[in-house]
């Protein structure tokens, strides 16, 4: 793999994990996810 694309998937999962981490449970709950959830949506973007 392209290191240049693994660097870019990189930011693009701590930048979900950030956006996501910082929602309140309220939040998470309307959108239909839990704080278990986080880090397997954002590693969907790592891949």
């Amino acid at each position: 793999m392209n290191p240049l694309r693994i660097a870019k998937n990189w930011i693009s999962y701590r930048r979900t994990l950030a956006e996501l981490g910082n929602l309140s449970n309220q939040a998470l709950t309307d959108i239909g996810i839990t704080r278990y959830d986080i880090r397997n949506i954002a590693s969907r973007s790592f891949r």
